[in-house]
């Protein structure tokens, strides 16, 4: 990318570049009249790709572009999107995670969003979503997208992929927690839960996403063929 960044033209442009730049102050102020802090912070991404394409041009904006989208990413969710997506991966999460000990032969109810085992409650709290990890894989996932030398369709079907195994990294995460209930103890497997299944699942997702590229390699290699 710096080779590429070295070898552009700079040329300010005056047509898109201020206007870009206007649109994100008048963003900033929507957002400070409405008491809006997700619009205030959105507005500094604006503002940056607008001095961007104002001050080196089109050709710099265009291989900046990923990247500049990709510091959205660095805003939080609104609230109310937030809950809603939460809501929806508790829910996507409790009934895999029953469905999977449920296929282990293992008894369980399920009541809402707490997973009864024996009398001991697992409950699938805002924590336990997945909703960080899914919004920390995804940068990854970017990164490791940006950085690889592939196609770009390659890398959009590895960025979008991220979602759905940051998705399962939480689920497994969950019913790990529920064998270590069953097996151990409910104070070791709520240290499992918070401690170690935290720092481990994140590697492991990585690790997916790099057996996704290496499957993927071979696919479009064998297509190709």
């Amino acid at each position: 990318m710096r080779q590429v960044l070295y070898q552009c033209h700079l040329e300010p442009c005056w047509r898109y570049g201020p206007v870009l730049v206007l649109s994100g102050e008048a963003l900033r102020i929507l957002g400070s009249v409405h008491d809006h802090a997700t619009l205030e912070r959105y507005s500094l991404v604006v503002v940056l790709a607008g001095l961007v394409l104002w001050i080196a041009g089109k050709q710099v904006f265009r291989h900046l572009q990923w990247l500049l989208a990709f510091l959205f990413l660095m805003v939080p969710l609104p609230g109310v999107m937030r809950f809603l997506i939460s809501m929806r991966l508790r829910r996507l999460a409790t009934l895999c995670s029953v469905f999977l000990l449920e296929a282990f032969g293992i008894h369980v109810e399920q009541q809402g969003n707490v997973i009864v085992l024996d009398g001991m409650l697992l409950g699938v709290a805002d924590a336990c979503s997945g909703l960080r990890m899914l919004m920390a894989f995804v940068v990854v996932a970017g990164f490791v997208a940006f950085m690889v030398d592939r196609s770009k369709k390659l890398k959009l079907v590895l960025l979008l992929s991220s979602m759905p195994l940051a998705v399962l990294c939480n689920i497994i995460r969950i019913f790990l927690t529920a064998l270590m209930m069953i097996w151990v103890s409910e104070e070791f497997a709520g240290k499992f839960f918070h401690d170690f299944a935290g720092l481990v699942m994140m590697p492991a997702a990585v690790l997916l996403l790099f057996g996704e590229l290496w499957l993927l390699d071979r696919l479009f290699e064998t297509g190709n063929q």
